[in-house]
């Protein structure tokens, strides 16, 4: 019976260490197949922006080297990035060509002055004329106006004569009606009208003989044309003027200025435009750094701010922001302006510019890379315990947060998260809410 007692518990302690140990090697297998994350602690830290920004060097001041438009152009003297010296030779012009156009435009100021002369001819003719009907309009009115007043003369000579033949009547004819004295009366009467009108026909006749004077002495209309032909004529002699000392030189197109060739806008066998042919970086003024900026990074990079300036692989420079401003053509980008030191750079040359702000310390920092976002929503993945099928184990669990700031390492967050929390950093493989993890350090 002893035996028989034995063997049982010998079987049964047998049995629980087997179920003991298939339990281990379970859950063993069960851990090995779960996800193994690296956790992380929030901290508090200061946010820092680092903006970089590649440019080129640009010339401080572009002067357009304007040429007589519609020369051919024969041979390029020079290219872009040279640099030249004042009457330096440029390109040089076909001589030939310069020619024909030489005389083509000494027939067209020839066609010019004839028409000014046409005009000045006539307008000679019209004054002789107008002073011949001025003349004769004077003699009228001389004329009339004698005439006139002879007439008015007449009239009251006759009233004087109708008033004395009345006063010589005799008394004995004067009175009660008598014939005569009325007839008198009469004809005195009919040589005041005769005189008032007299006077009223001169005054209007010689009116109107003054007006007619008047009119021919009225200014003739405004005409421009003389004025714009006068106009031509004298550009195109100085047009003249210039091909021909063009043609003196030989056809060389000389630099104004000491500088660096940026822009060339003729080619060899095209003709000259009439805009600017070449421009020139000025040798006197400082070059300029230019670069283009996203609407985040300006929001770190403000006029006037020090920035770190890196030129071709040299040595960075202090320099500071002088223009800063959103671009018309494109919203949202910015173009910022660096004025370099006197002697630095050349036109074309390739750079860098970077500068970081930090703001202030923020309380609950986390790595970048264990935010994730969706919808417009950030949240992050931090690890719990919970019973688990094999006791206790490691599981995911979401929390929503905020982001007050960030960078390309660290972002400060707000939300239910605390400097005790294990969030999730890395992970061996995609997790999710509720998942069952195990650590790394475990």
């Amino acid at each position: 019976m002893d035996k028989r007692r034995k063997k049982i518990i010998a079987g049964l302690a047998f049995f629980m260490a087997f179920m003991w140990l298939c339990t281990l090697v379970s859950k063993s297998i069960y851990a090995s197949k779960l996800p193994m994350v690296s956790t992380t602690r929030a901290d508090s830290k200061y946010i820092e922006h680092i903006v970089e920004t590649e440019g080129i060097v640009e010339a401080g001041a572009k002067l357009p080297v304007a040429v007589l438009s519609g020369l051919r152009v024969e041979e390029l003297a020079v290219h872009t990035g040279d640099k030249v010296e004042e009457g330096e030779v440029l390109f040089t012009v076909d001589l030939e060509d310069l020619k024909q156009i030489i005389e083509e435009q000494e027939l067209a100021a020839a066609k010019t002055q004839l028409q000014i002369d046409t005009i000045v001819h006539n307008k000679e003719l019209a004054q002789n004329q107008r002073a011949l009907e001025e003349a004769r309009a004077r003699e009228d009115y001389d004329a009339l106006a004698r005439y006139q007043d002879t007439l008015v003369g007449r009239a009251a000579e006759e009233v004087v004569q109708a008033e004395k033949a009345l006063e010589e009547l005799p008394d004995e004819s004067k009175g009660n009606g008598s014939v005569e004295e009325e007839l008198l009366k009469r004809q005195l009467q009919a040589a005041a009208y005769a005189e008032a009108d007299a006077k009223w026909n001169r005054d209007n006749t010689i009116k109107d003989a003054g007006r007619r004077v008047e009119d021919i002495l009225q200014e003739e209309n405004a005409d421009a044309t003389l004025a714009v032909y006068r106009t031509e004529l004298t550009a195109v002699q100085e047009k003249i003027a210039a091909y021909r000392a063009l043609l003196d030189q030989e056809g060389k197109i000389t630099s104004p200025l000491s500088g660096t060739v940026t822009d060339i806008y003729v080619q060899a066998g095209g003709r000259v435009p009439d805009t600017a042919s070449f421009l020139l970086a000025d040798d006197e003024v400082a070059c300029q750094f230019k670069v283009a900026l996203t609407k985040e990074q300006k929001s770190y990079v403000n006029l006037g701010d020090d920035v770190k300036l890196e030129l071709d692989g040299r040595k960075k420079i202090d320099v500071k922001v002088d223009y800063l401003e959103e671009n018309e053509n494109m919203p949202g980008s910015y173009t910022a302006v660096v004025k370099l030191p006197e002697g630095t750079g050349v036109p074309g040359l390739s750079g860098r510019l970077s500068c970081s702000k930090v703001g202030e310390k923020q309380p609950v920092c986390i790595s970048i890379m264990a935010l994730h976002s969706e919808n417009e929503r950030y949240f992050v993945y931090v690890v719990n315990e919970r019973e688990g099928i094999l006791g206790k184990e490691y599981y995911v669990e979401e929390i929503n947060v905020g982001v007050i700031d960030k960078n390309d390492k660290l972002a400060a967050i707000e939300g239910a998260v605390t400097s005790d929390s294990l969030i999730i950093e890395s992970a061996t493989k995609e997790v999710k809410k509720g998942d069952a993890v195990r650590l790394a350090d475990d």
